[in-house]
């Protein structure tokens, strides 16, 4: 059998977070829990908001500038917090490059598989229905998981081909 060689994952140098009001909290909780286990010289993390709780702020005001910004960063994830986690992955998802995968608890097995199948490069955290535990785990196995390549190469790069057709659509 001819097992392809895994490359070694790409080393994470920045982590980018960003929630509206419903997932305020838990961002809170996550940044803490971050800062807590990684040295600020080895991995920065930036907190594009919202810095204060306000129950009329908006979700994408936040995620677009912060995935524009990671999207400069080559050794960089994404970490979104919101109700549901939904639309902050719709919202992640339009911008090219960006593959946000949602967890809202249970099995963190898909957290998992997003990173080795899909490449997942952002993590949306539904809020109103994980538990701090289940989101500190997730948030442990997207940052420590990389990417498998072999046939998921093959379907990242197609991806990456409708990304450039669409936005020439535009």
């Amino acid at each position: 059998m001819n097992k392809r060689k895994k490359k070694p994952r790409k080393k994470i140098k920045e982590i980018f977070l960003a929630s509206d009001h419903a997932g305020f909290e838990l961002k809170e909780k996550i940044k803490d829990y971050l800062g807590e286990k990684y040295n600020p010289d080895e991995i920065i993390i930036n907190d594009f908001g919202a810095l204060e709780y306000d129950k009329k702020d908006d979700y994408p005001d936040f995620i677009e500038p912060m995935l524009e910004e990671m999207n400069k960063k080559r050794q960089s994830i994404g970490i979104v917090f919101g109700g549901s986690g939904q639309g902050e992955a719709i919202c992640a998802n339009k911008i090219k490059g960006i593959r946000a995968a949602l967890y809202y608890g249970g099995s963190t097995k898909i957290v998992d598989l997003s990173r080795k199948h899909n490449d997942a490069n952002v993590l949306s955290l539904g809020a109103r229905f994980v538990k701090d535990k289940e989101a500190k785990k997730a948030v442990d196995i997207f940052l420590k998981t990389g990417f498998d390549e072999g046939r998921h190469l093959r379907r990242i790069r197609k991806i990456k081909r409708i990304e450039r057709v669409e936005r020439r659509k535009e």
